[in-house]
């Protein structure tokens, strides 16, 4: 089989403080926006700015650095997968919700300790990579996630 690949990027800045829940298990997770923005010259030429907002979605000791340190404007650098998520909607039964997130794995703070204070990019940031073990998609894979912690 060919081998595939999930991986994004993301340079951006959250958009309110994150989230922070705990699983039944006891393991911390940390929901918060990223907005990434990119400058596009129209059809007249003139200069154009889209904004597109990412959900994220960080676990375990990843989940408590973020609720120690990311706040609402904070800049960050992100690595992680891609998923989707999907559940039957309460108020509409019979429809499912999707809901497409990235699982955080690396997190590099680019904001300094003041809000909105620029950093030195990936590099000067501070750095923390919560690669977790191979086993560790096995723990995200089996725990159950209730209507309690979906986050809206």
């Amino acid at each position: 089989m060919a081998r595939s690949v999930n991986k994004a990027i993301l340079v951006g800045n959250v958009g309110k403080d994150p989230e922070i829940k705990f699983l039944p298990s006891g393991t911390p997770v940390a929901n918060f926006g990223l907005a990434t923005s990119e400058r596009f010259k129209d059809k007249s030429g003139e200069v154009q700015e889209r904004t597109e907002w990412h959900n994220l979605v960080a676990y375990t000791r990843l989940a408590e650095i973020v609720r120690d340190y990311v706040k609402k404007g904070s800049k960050l650098y992100v690595e992680g997968r891609i998923t989707t998520r999907n559940w039957d909607d309460k108020e509409h039964p019979g429809r499912k919700v999707y809901r497409t997130e990235i699982v955080v794995n690396d997190l590099v703070l680019l904001s300094g300790r003041g809000e909105g204070e620029a950093g030195g990019g990936p590099r000067g940031g501070t750095q923390y990579d919560q690669r977790p073990p191979a086993h560790a998609d096995d723990l995200v894979q089996s725990t159950e996630i209730t209507d309690e912690d979906i986050p809206f």
